[in-house]
């Protein structure tokens, strides 16, 4: 029995920070997971530019809601969903994924949650787990689950690379340089199709 882990930004959707850091004219909050590997180092940074700036959640929501999936994502995942159990395992947030969510059909999500404050200025953020794409793919497995892993950053090699079969997609050429091993795509169709092999196995 398999069950499909999708990363959510990169994957399906574009970048939220990255379509945030156009959207308010700040181009160090371009700064990703495929450019930061320690996420704690990165969204402390985050936080720390937005306090700076006067900025808060309701002004990262308002940017997200004109966010949509990356062409061919919702198809891919629609077709996905019908051949196999999946779930998408992300570093975001609650309140930055419900939109988004519905735009995709409602799939299952495990993701963070931001702590803020009254006005709306975020003061943290809180992991569901330690390591949380990972632990998600080892508890899945725990429960006699096979998975199957895709991503596109730094955080995503971990459930990539313990799973039955893992795939980047639509990664960075470092990322690609530094895991020569793991298949590599750019095109949903070919993704799709390197999951069904291994749902065939």
């Amino acid at each position: 029995m398999y069950i499909t882990c999708l990363d959510l930004e990169g994957v399906l959707v574009p970048e939220i920070w990255v379509a945030f850091s156009e959207e308010s004219g700040i181009p160090e909050l371009k700064r990703t997971t495929r450019d930061e590997p320690d996420y704690d180092k990165l969204m402390r940074w985050r936080l720390d530019l937005l306090r700076e700036r006067g900025l808060g959640l309701c002004e990262i929501q308002a940017v997200i809601e004109k966010i949509d999936p990356l062409p061919g994502a919702k198809a891919f995942l629609d077709t996905l969903r019908g051949e196999c159990q999946t779930v998408i395992i992300s570093d975001t947030f609650t309140q930055f994924a419900a939109p988004l969510m519905r735009k995709l059909g409602m799939p299952t999500i495990f993701c963070n949650e931001l702590t803020v404050a009254p006005d709306g200025t975020i003061t943290g953020y809180r992991m569901r787990t330690q390591n949380s794409k990972l632990t998600t793919v080892r508890a899945l497995q725990s429960m006699g689950y096979d998975t199957i892993a895709s991503g596109d950053s730094y955080n995503d090699l971990a459930m990539i690379e313990a799973s039955a079969a893992g795939f980047l997609f639509r990664t960075t050429d470092q990322i690609k340089a530094d895991h020569p091993a793991l298949s590599a795509f750019t095109e949903y169709d070919d993704l799709l199709a390197a999951i069904r092999t291994q749902l065939r196995k």
